[in-house]
């Protein structure tokens, strides 16, 4: 630091009301009207303080609407500050400062509070920015493992490649193979290169026995001509102790979804989905009601998932 620069920094350091701006500021970032409430002080005194701080690098300032910000410049001499503020007698004249910054904080909390309490009962039914169901999957999605994953029946493909993201590896299984073409189109433009596609009917499967360490079924069970095929075909191809993950349809009694979107299975009860994915192979079985469509009909989406036994299983086909 020049010599001038130290001269400066130590003029404007020797003012009493620089010095509780400062002390507050190094507590966390303030809006000027904040601090005027703090400081019981005019605005354009405030605002002249700052200016002169900032202009040797002790504060920043940002613009938020019509509000402007202070904190603590990140490249500010700390050490010299904390020298200058952290004097005893220093911290007594600085008592009442800091009582109404954690009035002001509280009243933070209680304003937030009661904003939150008060839009509670319809918060789920309003358009927020930024809430959506793909950001809140890929951010789950970060904690999942780093494995071999087999998506079976890919839909959209919107869930294989979100899980080409974090996996070791996706094979996607799809009867159509418009469908994944798709899928490879997309893959190609976003640079992803761990997904393989396979058409395949996913009741009868062409991998060997054990590859994979996660299945999905995502809404593609109901797809299926014999649902116990084909989740003990899941079962067959994973690792013992891999990891089913399935999502379907609660049983319902929509007819229009067998010609319009050729679903086989009007859903499943909790009972029946239990009863299947336990006799596949799989131990610690859980199921629940995940979601509930909010336009009508209202179809509800069951979340389940089990482990792969680590018996063998007899009847199980070699491949």
């Amino acid at each position: 630091m020049s010599l001038s620069t130290t001269s400066r920094l130590l003029k404007v350091l020797g003012d009493e009301t620089r010095l509780r701006l400062l002390n507050l500021l190094r507590k966390g970032e303030l809006a000027v009207g904040e601090l005027q409430e703090i400081l019981n002080m005019g605005q354009s005194r405030i605002s002249t303080q700052l200016t002169q701080m900032k202009d040797v690098g002790l504060v920043r300032d940002r613009r938020a609407g019509r509000r402007s910000y202070y904190s603590l410049a990140s490249d500010a001499p700390k050490d010299l500050v904390a020298q200058v503020l952290d004097d005893e007698e220093l911290a007594t004249e600085f008592r009442a400062d800091m009582a109404g910054l954690q009035a002001l904080l509280e009243r933070r909390r209680r304003e937030s509070r009661a904003y939150f309490d008060r839009v509670a009962a319809a918060f789920g039914e309003q358009v927020l920015p930024g809430r959506t169901w793909e950001g809140l999957s890929r951010g789950l999605l970060r904690l999942a493992p780093r494995a071999r994953y087999i998506d079976l029946g890919i839909g959209d493909g919107m869930l294989t490649l979100m899980l080409a993201e974090v996996a070791q590896s996706v094979t996607a299984v799809d009867l159509s193979p418009e469908m994944l073409r798709q899928l490879e189109s997309r893959a190609r433009d976003k640079n992803i290169d761990n997904v393989t596609t396979v058409e395949a009917d996913i009741e009868d499967l062409p991998m060997a026995s054990g590859q994979y360490d996660v299945a999905v079924l995502s809404q593609a069970l109901h797809h299926a001509s014999d649902p116990a095929k084909c989740l003990a075909e899941a079962r067959r191809v994973l690792r013992p102790g891999g990891k089913l993950l399935l999502l379907d349809l609660l049983a319902h009694g929509e007819e229009w979804v067998r010609d319009r979107l050729q679903h086989l299975h009007l859903g499943f009860t909790e009972g029946d989905l239990l009863r299947l994915v336990s006799e596949a192979g799989f131990d610690d079985v859980a199921i629940e009601r995940a979601a509930r469509d909010p336009q009508p009909p209202h179809f509800m989406t069951l979340l389940a998932t089990g482990t792969a036994r680590r018996a063998p299983l007899l009847a199980s086909p070699l491949r």
